[in-house]
């Protein structure tokens, strides 16, 4: 039985008729990775390490993912921030999440880190953009650096994220920004509480984010234990 194809995922706007006539102001010009001369430079700076096959082309660290092209910003690893907000503890913790614009459900208020910006730069102002909070002068604990498994992701462009824990002692006001039609506050005792309130509201959360919340509440339970 012969395997199906790896299907093309490249939106319109990304072909190479397209960008031989507009590049969007998100993406890189390269219509085929063979057009990006900087391969040293991005596998020394990836978050994950990444190969190139006989081609050049870069390969998703976790092998074929049954869809090929680009529909992010670069080929190879697309840098992102996602800061995880939480108030409160125990119990009582209520995490911020926002429901996306794009595909309708719930995620960390997280995004791509531009170029020339850092990770902890780009958590700050990706927060700010989607929720209105700034916690500029918080210093957050690094959970991970790690692939997402985003929706847009293929063979030869993928996400990789840095994922931060922002700990606050209670709410704070957000309203949806950039990128979102709104900022909720959940409850955050565990996983399964925050599951049963969002689908009790008819809404869903990001499974590709389920792995980055579960290490926060790993990492707070953890805190938690200690200081008992």
């Amino acid at each position: 039985m012969s395997k199906c194809p790896p299907v093309d995922i490249t939106p319109p706007e990304l072909r190479p008729s397209a960008l031989a006539l507009h590049v969007p102001d998100w993406a890189e010009a390269a219509a085929t990775p063979n057009d990006v001369h900087d391969w040293t430079q991005r596998q020394a700076a990836a978050l994950v390490p990444f190969r190139l096959d006989t081609r050049g082309w870069p390969l998703h660290p976790h092998g074929p993912t049954g869809r090929t092209g680009r529909n992010l910003g670069k080929w190879g690893e697309n840098a992102a921030a996602d800061p995880i907000v939480v108030a409160g503890h125990g119990p009582a913790r209520r995490v911020l999440l926002i429901t996306r614009n794009d595909i309708g459900v719930e995620a960390i208020p997280g995004g791509m880190v531009d170029p020339g910006e850092t990770a902890p730069a780009a958590l700050v102002r990706e927060l700010r953009e989607e929720t209105g909070v700034d916690l500029a002068d918080h210093r957050p604990v690094i959970l991970g650096r790690d692939l997402v498994d985003d929706w847009r992701n293929s063979d030869h462009a993928w996400v990789a994220s840095t994922s931060a824990l922002y700990l606050l002692p209670a709410e704070v006001d957000a309203v949806a920004g950039d990128d979102a039609v709104a900022a909720t506050w959940w409850p955050f005792g565990s996983l399964a509480q925050l599951d049963a309130a969002i689908t009790a509201t008819g809404r869903t959360l990001y499974a590709a984010h389920r792995p980055l919340l579960q290490r926060a509440l790993d990492h707070l339970t953890k805190g938690e234990e200690n200081h008992r």
